[in-house]
This record gives C-alpha cells, structure tokens and sequence, in this order.
C-alpha cells in the first residue's frame, strides 16, 4: 500500500476513535448498581442496510428443555443538550419459563436467558457509540443484522 494511503487510512481512524471520545463526555457514567456498556461500531459504506440488535440479559442455571426469559424492558432516553440517544434497562424482572416436565435427576447447564419480547432493533450509526446501561450483574450482547442486495419483486394477486 502506498505511503499517502496508509496515513490517509490513519487519519480517519484516528478522526473517528477521536470523535467517538468527544462524544462519550455526553454519556454519564454509570450510577450506583449500575453498569455502563459501550459499542463503536465500524464505519460502513452503506449503514442504511445494517441494523443492531442489543440483547440483554443474564447467565443462570436452567434445565435443558425449557424456555425462559426475564422480566423488563429496554428504556430508549434522550440526553439533553447533546440529542444523543441512551439505553436504559432500570430492572431486571423475575425469570419466568414453560413448565414442561423435566426429570430431577437430568444436571442443570449454564445458560444466558434474556429479556422477553420482541428483538431490540435499532439503525445502526458508526457515527456515535451506542450506549446502554443495566443493573450489575446483568450482560449486554448484540448482533448486526444485514439486508441482502437481492430485492425481489412481488407479484399482484
């Protein structure tokens, strides 16, 4: 790679890790009980195709054949004087799950349980970090969602 094009490769890194910085001095940091997890995400050619989806939840010890969830929601807030948006779970609900039938003697496993609901979908944007804040004790995952380039065309009825 030539010389110009690795400093001009910097140079936006550079830019945007700075800007990503300036711009957490909006975010508060977490309160008391509280955690505050943090996503920058990479620069895209085309965003409008990317979703993200936060997951929130917590590793706990369950039977294999049911399914549980917690309890809660995702709180969407806006920061006043910056118009940047943060997350906010303030509780985490009790766990609840179907009840089939499992044998006692089967071992418990390990397993991260997570909020119940719909997806939490939000637009992607490489342009500000995305924020959320939850109790202690509680996880924050993601998973980038991506449109395919094939638009397919529907026929009349």
């Amino acid at each position: 790679m030539k010389a110009w094009a690795t400093s001009f490769l910097l140079l936006l890194f550079t830019m945007s890790v700075g800007q990503a910085a300036d711009n957490m001095k909006a975010f508060p940091p977490a309160e008391e009980g509280m955690i505050r997890y943090v996503l920058l995400l990479p620069r895209q050619a085309d965003e409008s195709v990317y979703k993200v989806e936060l997951i929130i939840g917590k590793i706990a010890q369950v039977d294999k054949q049911n399914r549980y969830f917690f309890g809660g929601k995702i709180g969407k807030e806006t920061i006043e004087g910056w118009g940047f948006t943060k997350y906010k779970v303030s509780k985490l609900g009790p766990m609840a799950g179907t009840l089939m039938a499992v044998d006692p003697k089967v071992p418990k496993e390990f397993r991260f349980i997570t909020l119940g609901g719909d997806p939490y979908i939000i637009n992607y944007n490489s342009q500000l970090p995305v924020v959320v804040y939850v109790p202690e004790g509680v996880e924050v995952r993601y998973r980038i969602w991506t449109a395919s380039a094939n638009v397919m065309k529907m026929e009349k009825g």
